[in-house]
């Protein structure tokens, strides 16, 4: 086999990260001796790292790029990734997120650019860095787009298999925290509000399911949400985790019996481990962006005005907004989780 390096860019989110591991690893599998750097935010740069097929990591703080003539800290950082970037050349340059930020960093490199056309694109503009692109309907699963990107791109025939993750759990760190022998994670928490399940569905979720003697742990990601893991640990066997990093969650995930999550990064990390998850969607396509993996289940509201796929609720707030998530009620969630 041919050996070639390729750049990968994608940087955010966690969730979107996790999506394309399948590709790496249909890329990995049809020729052991294509490697990939992968340029990815910061915050999220271990999900790089628990892949076999990727070699280098290249960080960036692009949150901040757009202050950046104005930052003299944040110009050198950005000046000092393009500067590592262009040490090598590559075979090819992957923009697997497809708007303003990743082409224009692509433009920096040495290579051959490919991304999806203008049609396909995230952000019409990216298609005009791409040498070469490639029509993917957006109607398919972010998946399935990044897998026919990577096999058009890297010319292989693409697999007809299921997406393998394989992500490498020997990567992961155990958390200095005794972890109880059984347990469940609710993940609680999402970026959108219109991604919260209400709080008194949670405290109900939870009083049954404690009440069949099992643990529940609470993950947290900022302050809000740690706020929120202490108003739901409404009894003893209800535990609020320490501050983990991805790694440290990934452990905590994978040794779980099961896990109920809204739709947010941790669902997808759980759903490639194929830990039983239950996954709750309203505003947003479970069809487009669906946490994937064996041992799944997906519960979707039925409101016709779902999905929206917007932040923020057209409908008045209440304590149970929003409304297709509040449609989906804890009984109902509980008696899926006792079936697992």
């Amino acid at each position: 086999m041919m050996r070639r390096q390729v750049l990968l860019i994608k940087l955010t989110s966690f969730g979107d990260l996790i999506h394309v591991l399948p590709a790496l690893t249909d890329a990995y599998l049809a020729n052991k001796e294509c490697l990939f750097d992968w340029v990815i935010d910061e915050n999220f740069q271990e999900v790089a790292h628990w892949h076999p097929a990727v070699d280098r990591v290249f960080t960036t703080n692009h949150r901040e790029w757009r202050g950046c003539l104005m930052h003299l800290k944040t110009y050198r950082a950005l000046k000092e990734l393009v500067h590592s970037i262009r040490k090598e050349k590559y075979d090819f340059i992957i923009d697997g997120q497809g708007n303003f930020k990743t082409a224009s960093l692509a433009l920096f490199t040495k290579g051959l650019r490919v991304g999806y056309d203008r049609h396909s694109v995230r952000e019409p503009i990216a298609a005009i860095a791409y040498q070469k692109s490639f029509a993917i309907s957006r109607k398919m699963h972010a998946i399935e787009r990044l897998r026919r990107l990577f096999a058009y791109a890297l010319e292989y025939p693409l697999p007809n298999t299921p997406p393998n993750f394989l992500i490498n759990r020997e990567k992961f760190t155990k958390p200095n925290y005794d972890l109880p022998a059984h347990y469940f994670v609710f993940v609680h928490n999402a970026s959108w509000k219109t991604k919260l399940w209400p709080e008194e569905y949670w405290k109900e979720l939870i009083q049954r399911t404690t009440q069949e003697g099992y643990t529940i742990l609470l993950p947290w990601g900022n302050e809000e949400e740690k706020a929120r893991a202490n108003r739901l640990a409404i009894s003893e066997q209800v535990q609020v985790l320490p501050k983990l990093n991805l790694s440290e969650l990934g452990y905590i995930l994978a040794q779980s019996q099961g896990n109920v999550c809204v739709d947010t990064g941790l669902s997808h990390l759980s759903a490639a481990l194929n830990v039983p998850s239950i996954t709750l969607y309203g505003s947003t396509d479970s069809g487009l962006i669906g946490a994937s993996g064996f041992n799944q289940i997906y519960v979707r509201s039925s409101l016709p005005c779902a999905p929206c796929n917007k932040k923020k609720c057209m409908y008045p707030q209440t304590p149970l907004s929003p409304p297709c998530l509040a449609e989906l009620k804890p009984q109902r969630i509980f008696n899926l989780l006792m079936q697992r």
